[in-house]
């Protein structure tokens, strides 16, 4: 089965290795970036769509058709934020993109970044976790063809790269000992990249992917 993917987040760290390794993967066809600024990327697979308003999407809803795929890698930070601000930007605004994907595209693979210690319970002490719990629940509930939640961890970003988060610079020449310290706790961009495009072409057992879920799926 060969790829067409939607890609969001592709001017943040994680958008960026993802888009990077699907425009390296010889079963990825075809690539459209979804995104409110210019990826700064060209490539034969590639196609672009802007959009101002994420919230809104009626005007590139036709463009979001013909895909099998969509790999959510946009996300902001919580910190600073109250709950119901970070809910906006998080649960709402995932949830109406992918409520446009999946009206365009059946049989769609929805593959969601959440991150390590996510609360499904929705119910834990920590608001951002409780936030990604909610949010990955109900893109689980929703009828794509495959839905999976990324719990990626400390992630190495690939030489090159430009969207390399600022707190995260200082700490990558640390990045070998910590793997090697705590491996369930990181891996890299290349296999997170690697392990959505084989949800498709290959899928998995489980829905809700941790670094060691990730690691192995990107062996296959």
């Amino acid at each position: 089965m060969k790829v067409k993917a939607i890609v969001t987040g592709a001017t943040g760290m994680v958008g960026e290795g993802v888009l990077r390794e699907c425009l390296q993967h010889d079963d990825v066809e075809q690539v459209l970036v979804v995104g409110r600024r210019p990826c700064g990327v060209s490539h034969p697979k590639l196609k672009e769509v802007l959009t101002s308003d994420f919230f809104n999407l009626s005007a590139i809803a036709g463009e979001l058709k013909g895909y099998n795929a969509c790999f959510f890698c946009l996300g902001v930070s919580s910190v600073g934020m109250k709950e119901p601000e970070y809910t906006h930007l998080t649960y709402d605004l995932t949830i109406n993109f992918a409520q446009t994907v999946v009206k365009q595209n059946d049989g769609m693979v929805f593959c969601y970044v959440s991150g390590a210690a996510t609360d499904s319970s929705e119910k834990g002490r920590s608001m951002w976790a409780r936030v990604k719990g909610r949010t990955e629940n109900e893109l689980m509930r929703m009828p794509f063809g495959k839905a999976y939640m990324f719990r990626p961890g400390l992630m190495m970003p690939e030489p090159g790269s430009k969207n390399i988060l600022k707190w995260a610079r200082p700490f990558l020449w640390l990045y070998p000992i910590l793997h090697f310290l705590f491996p369930a706790g990181s891996c890299k961009l290349k296999e997170v990249g690697t392990a959505m495009i084989n949800t498709v072409t290959k899928g998995y057992e489980k829905p809700i992917l941790e670094v060691r879920d990730i690691v192995a799926l990107a062996g296959r």
